[in-house]
């Protein structure tokens, strides 16, 4: 109940409760320029349609549509094409740079409004201007990402790097398959072996007197170099490349190789360390490349010879692989004790080694 000769008045600012009390008029013209100060320091030139809201200048409310929206820039497009207009102002007023300006105004609009993410972003900017330094970096991130999904890039990049690697895998294994041809050992079992099957006979029968015995040479050559390839099994950094070996096939078959190594782990605690069985051949050797920590590639390029040398001294148990290692050792600091090449070396370094300083005479 007001106060007999004052009048009541009703302020609603900003969502606020709606207050009653005499004078209410003042309070409500501040809220109004308050609300009107927060907006013109919100809305920052450069920041998407500058000092103008984004909806007025489409003509639409903020709860409109994105159907309503894209009518409006539809209709302003048209009015505004620079095309429509010359140089001279027409009946509108406008001339072909004001329209010009217009529809670039209306295109920003149109392009903050249209996609549902940077909209959210500018009507959080139109309800929290004091948030000046979030609108710059929301604004800024958004225009200078990646257009193009970061997923394509790096299946791209995965791609191209697998490429590289296959090609990189060819080109070793061609240069050990061409020094192996020129190892005499090889080049005379696989020229017998050629022989045998008369690979030579049908190179020279083939187009008789028509090819020069250098062309003839470069086939038998080519003939020696296939033998060479199908009967040596190269292992190690310069083994043959298999497609399931690139990056690619490594990434998409990982989670096949999880699972096996998991697999295969469960049923080596089960089967020797539950069960109590004895090691086979193959378990054998894992345990010999693990204590010598050697990579499978490094391991497999060693003789059978070898091999079985390791399995004979029983490397893969622990005790017995230490007592190795240390004879290896002892035995190389006596070989690197009696070459003369390493006293002469040790002797350098005594005398005339880094760190001193030696005046020779003329």
């Amino acid at each position: 109940m007001a106060a007999p000769g004052k009048s009541e008045d009703t302020v609603a600012c900003s969502g606020v409760h709606v207050l009653r009390f005499p004078g209410a008029s003042l309070l409500l013209l501040l809220c109004v320029l308050m609300l009107q100060a927060g907006l013109s320091v919100a809305l920052t030139e450069g920041l998407y349609c500058g000092t103008l809201v984004c909806y007025d200048v489409l003509g639409v409310s903020r709860d409109a549509s994105k159907g309503d929206i894209a009518r409006a820039y539809r209709q302003l497009a048209r009015k505004y094409h620079p095309d429509r207009h010359r140089d001279t102002p027409g009946p509108d007023g406008e001339t072909r740079e004001t329209a010009h300006n217009k529809f670039l105004l209306v295109a920003t609009a149109y392009e903050t409004l249209k996609d549902e993410d940077t909209r959210k972003d500018y009507d959080y900017m139109l309800d929290h201007p004091e948030e000046y330094y979030r609108h710059y970096y929301h604004y800024y991130s958004r225009r200078l990402a990646p257009k193009v999904d970061v997923r394509i890039v790096i299946l791209v990049s995965v791609c191209i790097i697998s490429v590289i690697q296959f090609y990189s895998w060819w080109s070793r294994y061609n240069e050990a398959i061409n020094y192996l041809v020129t190892v005499p050992k090889y080049r005379i079992q696989a020229t017998e072996i050629a022989k045998k099957q008369g690979l030579f006979n049908r190179a020279k029968d083939k187009g008789r007197g028509k090819r020069s015995k250098e062309e003839i040479k470069e086939e038998e050559q080519e003939i020696i170099k296939d033998i060479i390839k199908n009967k040596i099994d190269i292992k190690g950094g310069y083994q043959k490349p298999q497609i399931y070996d690139i990056l690619l096939f490594q990434i998409v078959l990982f989670p096949y190789y999880v699972f096996g190594y998991l697999s295969w782990y469960v049923w080596w605690i089960y089967t020797f360390s539950i069960k109590g069985e004895e090691y086979g051949e193959a378990e054998k050797l894992y345990l010999i490349r693990k204590n010598m920590k050697m990579s499978q590639s490094q391991f497999d390029s060693l003789e059978e010879h070898q091999k079985n040398t390791y399995l004979e001294q029983q490397l893969w148990l622990k005790e017995k692989f230490e007592a190795y290692k240390q004879e290896q050792e002892e035995e190389l600091k006596i070989k690197m004790a009696s070459d003369p090449r390493w006293k002469r070396y040790r002797r350098w370094m005594k005398n005339e080694g880094p760190g001193r300083l030696t005046f020779i005479d003329d």
